[in-house]
């Protein structure tokens, strides 16, 4: 079975099938090649029901869930979008797919260094930007964004986070305990705070000032 099948029919049996509906998000799973961001020895199981192993003890998220966390951005297309958590660099690429420009925050240098590589091979370079940092402190010299995207579980909401939110902007980040969390939705609207939230999900911790020491 070719990768082009394999992708297809996890965006019909995994996604569709399980209440994904907004078809730019289907269109942006369908269209990033997901085999390219794990390793050569995990290719095989690149488009299965599941997390993977990446390097530095991280993962790439279950597809179901990039697609979730996409989904509740509503995003348009002209979008700033702000990603916490860059890791092996595949939301950030289904991210490229629905907004204007992604910037995206990695604690670890190697993992940034290879994301950035990897995400230039695949023609991104200029819709997606990578950067060294605490993803908690968010991207200051390129804000304000339009939506933010928390790939780590955090106890709390990083201030910083929503300084850097546009009013009507939304923020999607797990938040909860270490080994469990709810999906929370976050909107800025008026000077106030809309939470709404879409399930529990696991995440490996957001590490630094705004979540848990190293």
């Amino acid at each position: 079975m070719s990768f082009d099948t394999e992708r297809q029919q996890m965006v019909d049996e995994q996604l569709r099938a399980r209440g994904i509906t907004d078809e730019r998000v289907l269109a942006a799973m369908s269209a990033v090649p997901r085999h390219l961001f794990v390793d050569a020895s995990l290719r095989g199981r690149a488009y299965d029901d599941s997390p993977l192993p990446i390097d530095a003890a991280q993962t790439i998220s279950q597809p179901y869930i990039v697609a979730l966390m996409s989904e509740v951005l509503a995003l348009k297309g002209s979008e700033r979008v702000l990603e916490v958590g860059t890791g092996c660099g595949y939301q950030a690429a289904v991210l490229a797919e629905l907004a204007a420009a992604v910037f995206s925050v990695e604690r670890l240098p190697a993992l940034a260094d290879r994301a950035r590589e990897r995400l230039a091979s695949l023609g991104y370079q200029h819709r997606i930007h990578v950067c060294v940092g605490d993803g908690g402190q968010g991207w200051p010299a390129a804000a304000p964004f339009d939506a933010v995207m928390v790939t780590a579980a955090a106890q709390s909401v990083p201030r910083p986070l929503l300084e850097q939110l546009t009013d009507g902007g939304v923020l999607v980040l797990p938040l909860g305990e270490a080994e469990l969390q709810g999906l929370a939705r976050i909107r800025r609207q008026a000077g106030k705070l809309h939470v709404d939230y879409f399930g529990e999900c696991r995440f490996v911790k957001l590490i630094g000032e705004y979540g848990w020491e190293e």
